[in-house]
């Protein structure tokens, strides 16, 4: 029996066509693929996948999304969400793709005999109500978002104890990986651990993120410290 994958977290994953902004073929660094498919691919031929910038430029190519400030999106964010949705800043999760925006529901009410998997079931039951009842306005204001910060944006609620995603962006990832590096995924292959190196390497990441949770914390927290200190900018005078 092939070992199972580590746990994803409380998250429950679903995918619904509409409520990403943009269409079909979401923003982000491989729009312009996309868009020119049958046309040709200017962009092969040079550079061995790295962007213009060369070998310190990262890998992101001319159409990826410049940096965004964390606080900037927060606040449009806040102040585009409907009163009536929430009394709780929303929860932002952002990387080079994608804006995911969950959503605090107010919890249903509850009776004095209520079985956990009864208030687990309203609460889904509540998530479910928001999901169909703000669809269009989500799918409107995701379609600004994307036109300000050039990201996908995705959805969530919470109620409770009980956190659901809407809407999720599997963004491709490129890498090199050296013989020794190809060995542990080749290993986790031959062991059943993963179907194929694509799975195995999708198995690490989740493995590191699970064991290297409070660290990853802290380097996050850090970050968000530089960005906050560079857009204030030197104090002169």
């Amino acid at each position: 029996m092939r070992p199972p994958f580590p746990p994803q977290g409380p998250h429950r994953h679903g995918r619904d066509r509409g409520e990403h902004g943009g269409g079909p073929f979401p923003g982000g660094p491989f729009a312009a693929a996309f868009a020119g498919a049958g046309r040709g691919f200017p962009g092969r031929g040079g550079g061995r996948g790295r962007g213009p910038g060369g070998p310190g430029g990262r890998g992101r190519g001319a159409d990826a999304p410049p940096p965004v400030d964390r606080a900037e999106v927060a606040g449009w964010f806040t102040g585009r969400l409907p009163d009536d949705w929430t009394t709780v800043a929303p929860e932002l999760i952002v990387d080079r793709d994608e804006i995911t925006v969950v959503v605090t529901v107010p919890e249903p009410p509850t009776e004095a005999d209520e079985t956990p998997a009864a208030a687990e079931a309203a609460r889904s039951g509540r998530i479910a109500r928001f999901r169909e009842d703000t669809r269009a306005r989500r799918v409107e204001i995701a379609e600004a978002a994307q036109e300000r910060f050039g990201r996908t944006v995705s959805w969530g609620a919470r109620c409770g104890e009980v956190t659901e995603l809407f809407t999720t962006v599997s963004a491709p990832v490129m890498t090199r990986l050296r013989q020794s590096e190809r060995l542990v995924l080749d290993t986790l292959v031959d062991a059943g651990v993963a179907r194929s190196r694509s799975d195995a390497l999708v198995w690490s990441v989740r493995l590191v993120g699970q064991h290297a949770d409070e660290w990853l914390t802290q380097l996050r927290e850090a970050m968000q410290s530089v960005e906050e200190v560079r857009a204030q900018g030197p104090k002169l005078g």
